[in-house]
């Protein structure tokens, strides 16, 4: 039986065990062993992060292939317009290409946490928070888009992962789920002759 770690990673932990610079790692918080991440989330990003002791799930959570809706709220700076809302739900072109087309909506500030360091205000420029569905997971993607479209992220919290989502999980918390998965289709070497 696998076993799925739900993970609300905090701000400034790398998403990895270990860490030759002596940064903060998920061993601080989790002592299960055998468990590995399914995918990342970058060390100034915060929310869900999944691991777990069974491959195949690695594997069909963070390979592209199968496409996992990631929800992410993002606090970026200015206030988006409409035509920056349709550059991102219509995908952007990034250094490596366009991306996806994303879902994208603003929303209300989201009850969260503090962040510490808090994120740097300035009374000149508004903030908006938008929350933000991708398909796909390029390095750094959701500050990439933002960036593109003239609202550099402020703060990124990945909300949900597919089904899985944070709920009451607070930073540097986790819960265990058990999945029960199919076993894959049994394939015939081919013989020899």
């Amino acid at each position: 039986m696998a076993s799925l770690l739900l993970f609300n990673k905090p701000f400034g932990v790398l998403s990895q065990f270990t860490d030759a610079e002596g940064r903060e790692t998920l061993a601080r918080y989790i002592d299960r062993p055998g468990v590995y991440p399914a995918g990342r989330l970058d060390r100034d990003s915060e929310g869900l992060l999944l691991l777990t002791n069974d491959g195949q799930v690695q594997h069909q959570i963070a390979h592209p292939l199968h496409k996992l809706p990631k929800t992410y709220w993002v606090q970026v700076e200015g206030e988006p317009d409409k035509s920056a809302l349709q550059a991102l739900r219509q995908g952007v072109r990034l250094n490596d290409g366009p991306t996806r087309p994303a879902k994208v909506k603003v929303i209300s500030e989201p009850s969260l946490w503090p962040r510490h360091p808090p994120v740097r205000a300035r009374k000149s420029v508004p903030t908006t928070w938008l929350e933000l569905t991708i398909t796909e997971g390029r390095n750094r993607q959701v500050r990439r888009m933002t960036a593109a479209v003239d609202h550099p992220t402020l703060r990124l919290v990945r909300a949900r992962i597919g089904t899985w989502g944070l709920d009451q999980l607070q930073p540097g918390e986790y819960r265990v789920e058990r999945l029960h998965l199919p076993k894959a289709p049994f394939k015939a070497s081919p013989r020899k002759r």
